[in-house]
């Protein structure tokens, strides 16, 4: 349970809003939007189907939209613990530049916007998708398994899994393999990450009561599962090439990427108890970052020449 009170936004100088339109854009978490928006793209963009550009930029927008408004919906909820943890100290609900009621009235109104407009200019089973996955992230996630459960990064994860589902099916109106292979890397992926950064942030995370992994079943425990983790992330990284979607070029690429990833975790495991530096984390957290946006990226490359060799042999 949380050691901060809610309450605490209700104090006088916290009722006299100080936003500016860089604070309503930090409220959509622009660093996450970003992976958002691009796997979302890989997803649409190797779908087998011809695309209208026009379609595509309208359902990436609508996409990015969503998965600000699930940031904006996360730190109207976690405004109590994101003032105590210097990782999020500086958000703007959290400083009372912006009030908790208008990110939870910014943050429905952009929800309701995003799958609208997917739906009418794309299909109803991506903005479906999308409504599931902000549900998801902000009521699931954020109001019960992160304070609730050490899992919570391992279920909640799914929701930052989802875009490349949501991009193929606003491309093509269904659900394949492709997509949820593409799923399951971020989804595997998304342990080792946040767990790398809660290695070297659990002073933060004990102080508000989050159960984070280091903190409930202590920093050994928790590096042998960042590996475990890894080691299955490396694997399926590779299978896109094995199922035919991508060629042996992407495999390569892919094969190399998880050896680096799994390099970094091995000296995460081997780190010493009394780290206080966690060098060794604080590379892993960097490398996971790098790894998933090449993954993407080589599929979304080797997606393209693929294309391009297709269209000169016709």
């Amino acid at each position: 349970m949380a050691l901060v009170d809610k309450h605490v936004f209700d104090e006088p100088g916290f009722h006299v809003s100080e936003a500016t339109p860089a604070d309503y854009f930090a409220l959509l978490k622009p660093r996450v939007m970003s992976l958002v928006i691009f796997t979302a793209f890989v997803g649409m963009v190797t779908a087998p189907v011809a695309l209208n550009p026009f379609q595509v930029v309208i359902a990436v927008l609508a996409i990015a939209v969503g998965a600000g408004a699930s940031g904006a919906l996360n730190m109207w909820y976690d405004a109590d613990i994101d003032r105590v943890m210097s990782r999020t100290a500086g958000r703007p609900v959290a400083t009372g530049r912006i009030q908790p009621g208008e990110a939870l009235v910014f943050g429905i109104v952009l929800s309701a916007f995003s799958v609208v407009t997917l739906g009418l200019l794309a299909n109803w089973l991506s903005a479906a998708l999308l409504a599931f996955t902000i549900f998801f992230y902000a009521v699931v996630y954020t109001m019960w398994l992160k304070r609730s459960t050490p899992q919570n990064i391992v279920i909640g994860g799914a929701a930052g899994a989802f875009p490349p589902i949501i991009g193929w099916a606003a491309a093509t109106g269904s659900v394949a393999i492709e997509p949820l292979i593409m799923f399951l890397i971020i989804f595997l992926w998304t342990p080792p990450h946040f767990w790398a950064l809660a290695l070297f942030k659990s002073d933060d995370y004990g102080r508000v009561g989050v159960p984070m992994m280091p903190n409930v079943a202590g920093h050994a425990s928790t590096r042998r599962q960042i590996f475990a983790y890894t080691a299955v992330v490396a694997l399926v990284g590779i299978l896109p090439w094995v199922i035919g979607q991508a060629s042996i070029v992407y495999g390569v690429v892919a094969a190399l990427l998880g050896l680096g990833f799994v390099r970094s975790a091995w000296k995460v495991l081997r780190m010493a108890d009394d780290d206080v530096v966690m060098r060794p984390a604080k590379a892993l957290f960097a490398y996971s970052l790098l790894y998933l946006f090449a993954i993407f990226a080589a599929l979304l490359v080797d997606s393209g020449v693929a294309r391009l060799v297709g269209a000169l042999g016709a």
